[in-house]
C-alpha cells in the first residue's frame, strides 16, 4: 500500500482564513474517485486542545502537535491578516529543524514574513504580495525580495505573491510531487487554471485602460496559439495574427500577462508536453513534434532548464495508463 503524501498546515493565532481554506481545498478533498493521488493533510499547531482563531469568527481546530512535522512531506505556512504578526517560539524553532532536515516548505502570501522571522530567508530570494514587497525589505533586510513573480523556490523554500497565487503556487507542488494530470485534475474540480504564467506584474495598479479591444484581440490569439501548437508559430506569426507590428504586439502581450510572448509560448508548448508524456505512450520524437518543440533534442534541452528533468524520466515519474498512439491522433497537441 502506498503511503499518501502528507502534508502539514501550520496553523497559529493571526493566521489567514482565505490560505487555510486554498490548502484544505487542495490537499484535504478526496478526489481518488477522479484519478487524483491520496493526501494526507494536517492542520498542525503547538498543541491540540486549543482552536486557533482567526479573523471573522472562525477558528481552527488542530489535529497534530509540532512533533508531526518530522513526518510531513511539504509545510504549507498560511499568510497572515496583520504581516508583522509574531509566530509563536516553538514554530519557529519547529521550522528551522524542518528545513535542516530537508522537509519542503511553502508560505503562501505573507506567510513570507513567518518563514523571514524564522531566518530561513536570510540571503534566499523570496516572493509576496505586491503592497507587501516594501514592508518585508524594511524589516527583514536579508532577504532578497523578488517584486515581479509568482511564486519562486530557493534551497527547497517556495513562496508565493498574494492571495490567488497561493493557489497556484499550491498546484505548482501537487504537479511537481504527482504530476500535471493529477494538478489538472485538482484545478478542474476548483473552477481554475492549471498553471498561470507570467508575474504579479500584471495585477498590480494601473489606470484603466481606454478600451479593451487589445485584450480582447490578445485573448484570441492566445487560443489561436494553444490550437496550433503543433505549428512552428514564431512571436511574428501570433503578432501577424493579431493585426499588430512584432514590437506592439509583445509590449501589449506582456502588459496584459506579465510575461513575454516566448516565454508564454514555451510554457504552453512544456504543459502541452508534459500531458502527452502522462497519457500516452507516443515515441518522444512524436511528442516533441505534436507539443511544437520540433525535435527531441529541442524537447530535452527546455525540460532540462524549465523542470530540472528529461522528458523520459518524467514520463517514467508521472505517466498514467498509456493510450494507444491512435486514441491520441490527430493536429491537435492534446485535448486541453
Amino acid at each position: 500500500m502506498v503511503t499518501p503524501y502528507r502534508i502539514a498546515l501550520l496553523a497559529f493565532p493571526g493566521i489567514r482564513a482565505f490560505d487555510v481554506s486554498v490548502i484544505t481545498e487542495v490537499w484535504g478533498t478526496d478526489r481518488t474517485d477522479r484519478g487524483a493521488p491520496a493526501f494526507d493533510l494536517r492542520r498542525v499547531a503547538t498543541d491540540t486542545t486549543t482552536p486557533v482563531p482567526m479573523r471573522g469568527g472562525m477558528a481552527l481546530l488542530p489535529d497534530r502537535t509540532l512533533t508531526w512535522l518530522s513526518r510531513a512531506d511539504l509545510i504549507v505556512v498560511p499568510g497572515l491578516d496583520d504581516h508583522l504578526t509574531p509566530a509563536p517560539t516553538p514554530v519557529l524553532d519547529a521550522l528551522r529543524r524542518a528545513h535542516a532536515r530537508g522537509t519542503t516548505i511553502a508560505a503562501l502570501c505573507g506567510g513570507a514574513f513567518t518563514l523571514a522571522q524564522a531566518g530561513l530567508l536570510d540571503g534566499r530570494r523570496a516572493i509576496t504580495h505586491w503592497n507587501l514587497i516594501d514592508l518585508l525589505r524594511a524589516h527583514h533586510p536579508q532577504v532578497t525580495v523578488v517584486p515581479d513573480a509568482l511564486f519562486i523556490e530557493d534551497h527547497n523554500i517556495w513562496t508565493a505573491a498574494g492571495t490567488a497565487a497561493g493557489i497556484d503556487l499550491c498546484l505548482h507542488l501537487v504537479r511537481r510531487s504527482h504530476g500535471a494530470e493529477a494538478a489538472a485534475t485538482i484545478a478542474r474540480s476548483m473552477v481554475t487554471a492549471p498553471f498561470r504564467t507570467g508575474t504579479q506584474a500584471q495585477f498590480i495598479e494601473h489606470p484603466t485602460p481606454r478600451t479593451d479591444r487589445d485584450a480582447d484581440t490578445l485573448a484570441a490569439v492566445r487560443e489561436h496559439a494553444l490550437r496550433h501548437l503543433h505549428e512552428p508559430l514564431t512571436v511574428a506569426d501570433l503578432a501577424a495574427h493579431a493585426g499588430m507590428s512584432a514590437r506592439s504586439f509583445a509590449r501589449h502581450f506582456t502588459a496584459e500577462t506579465g510575461t513575454t510572448p516566448l516565454r508564454w509560448l514555451l510554457d504552453q508548448r512544456i504543459a502541452a508536453a508534459q500531458k502527452l508524456l502522462e497519457r500516452t505512450d507516443l515515441p518522444m520524437p512524436e511528442v516533441a513534434r505534436r507539443a511544437g518543440f520540433g525535435s527531441e533534442v529541442t524537447m530535452r534541452q527546455h525540460f532540462a532548464s524549465r523542470l530540472a528533468t528529461s522528458p523520459r524520466a518524467y514520463r517514467a515519474a508521472f505517466s498514467t495508463t498509456p493510450a494507444s498512439v491512435s486514441e491520441t491522433a490527430g493536429s491537435s497537441p492534446i485535448a486541453r
